[in-house]
């Protein structure tokens, strides 16, 4: 077998089950290769060794007895600094965070991982309550891309992405509330679904309301799909939460893509501006979806650009964030952070309410699109990593991370899954991602569609 740290989830249990490796080396590897690669990328904020191999020599035990306790049982997984993880601070990259509250509960997804066995290798780095495109923060600093750590890994999952990307631990649980496991995903070369809203719990409730979603980044998409079998199982803290899924999303893998339809948008109608190697690389993965017998054709959804809406909720969400904080722990905040709130606290409930009527404009139409097609496909994100502690790309004229990042946050506001396939890089082996849309409910389509890409080789060409 290869190297440990390269192996998927799904070799590791097909591994542990043939009794050909155990828990236990698994899981030293991995907290041996965050040790390794934390001086030079900074994706965690603490590790759990002890714990870590204590969960993995039980879970071994279990493996001889032939009694594993779950689908994941002994499989090494990271937790971002956003979500709950019983027995750890979870500061969400904020000096303002108090280090000593009681810290005696699960989130949901982290509670279905408990339950299924896996081991929890530690928490990973955040921007600052999670509230831009890149990871950085007052409290951890600037997380880097393992492919160029002078490039930022993108946010706010870079940390999971970043220990994804260089073997620490196959899976990662992130969160996305405006392209945040995606956009990691596609600057670092890594696999990532934001489910359809609901269907991963989320609690405590996000303070961005039903933009927030939590997903798994991976190494690819039959990863993915088993972890999203692990942690969309139901958890009564989490009102909105959709019920139990149809059948298993890793038995939904197969099947391939023919006879789907799908919408190839490369500019959604020339409202963004794309990196022509960027452009090159999702146009090519899109012929060979066509190749592999998919009917492709290239249109755009009917989707006027809805930044300001998005401003509106995200930047009222976030003054929601600190507004219990009085002004002396207020000026420890990322001064961006800052700034934002202090736009978000002037917005008043009409222009809320506004917002949200856009937002279902936007979902309906999107939801007439998918009546028509399958799947969308555009890029990611329409540039490759760009200067690591930068919130935009230096000389791009964008003021904020939703400049850079017109692709992804449209589909949080309409709540549809949405994921990244890497398939390729540019001439400086910077990452390329291609994003899969599906209406909401289809996260089976968009991890059938993705882990097609996968079996046929397209998105390991050059990554």
């Amino acid at each position: 077998m290869s190297e440990l740290t390269e192996l998927t989830a799904v070799r590791l249990v097909e591994g542990y089950r043939s009794g050909e490796i155990g828990p236990v080396e698994v899981t030293r590897a991995a907290l041996e290769r965050a040790e390794e690669i934390q001086p030079e990328v900074n994706a965690f904020v603490r590790l759990f060794a002890e714990d870590a191999l204590e969960r993995a020599a039980a879970s071994q035990e279990r493996w001889r007895r032939g009694e594993p306790c779950g689908l994941l049982d002994g499989v090494p997984v990271t937790v971002k600094d956003i979500l709950l993880l019983r027995g750890a601070p979870t500061l969400k990259g904020s000096r303002t965070t108090d280090p000593g509250g009681r810290w005696d509960e699960d989130a949901p997804s982290v509670a279905r991982l408990r339950e299924h066995g896996a081991v929890f290798l530690g928490k990973t780095t955040t921007p600052e309550f999670g509230w831009k495109g890149v990871t950085d923060s007052p409290l951890h600093g600037v997380t880097r891309n393992p492919h160029d750590p002078s490039r930022t890994a993108g946010g706010s999952s870079g940390g999971a992405a970043a220990a994804v990307a260089r073997g620490a631990g196959p899976l990662a649980l992130g969160t996305d509330g405006g392209g945040s496991v995606r956009i990691p995903a596609a600057f670092c070369g890594i696999f990532a679904l934001k489910p359809t809203y609901g269907r991963v719990p989320l609690y405590p409730a996000s303070a961005f309301g039903t933009l927030a979603h939590v997903g798994p980044m991976t190494r690819d998409a039959a990863d993915a799909a088993l972890l999203l079998d692990v942690i969309g199982g139901p958890d009564s803290r989490d009102w909105s939460a959709l019920g139990p899924a149809p059948g298993t999303f890793s038995e939904g893998l197969a099947g391939g893509v023919r006879g789907l339809r799908v919408a190839y948008s490369p500019s959604l109608g020339g409202q963004v501006r794309v990196d022509p190697e960027v452009a090159a690389a999702v146009r090519r993965a899109v012929e060979r979806l066509a190749g592999l017998g998919a009917y492709v054709e290239e249109t755009d959804p009917d989707l006027t650009d809805p930044v300001e809406a998005f401003h509106t909720l995200w930047f009222a969400g976030a003054a929601r964030v600190v507004q219990h904080l009085p002004p002396e722990r207020r000026a420890l905040l990322d001064p961006g952070l800052r700034e934002i709130c202090g736009t978000g606290a002037r917005f008043s409930a009409l222009d809320y309410l506004a917002a949200v009527d856009v937002r279902m404009d936007l979902g309906r139409r999107m939801g007439r699109f998918h009546d028509t097609y399958d799947l969308l496909v555009t890029p990611t994100l329409p540039i490759t990593a760009f200067e690591a502690g930068a919130e935009v790309p230096k000389g791009s004229g964008h003021r904020r991370w939703t400049g850079w990042t017109p692709f992804t946050y449209p589909f949080n506001m309409t709540q549809q899954p949405a994921a990244t396939v890497p398939v390729g890089t540019d001439a400086d082996g910077l990452p390329i991602g291609l994003q899969l849309v599906a209406a909401r409910h289809r996260d089976d389509l968009v991890l059938r569609a993705a882990h097609t890409l996968y079996e046929t080789d397209v998105t390991n060409a050059g990554s």
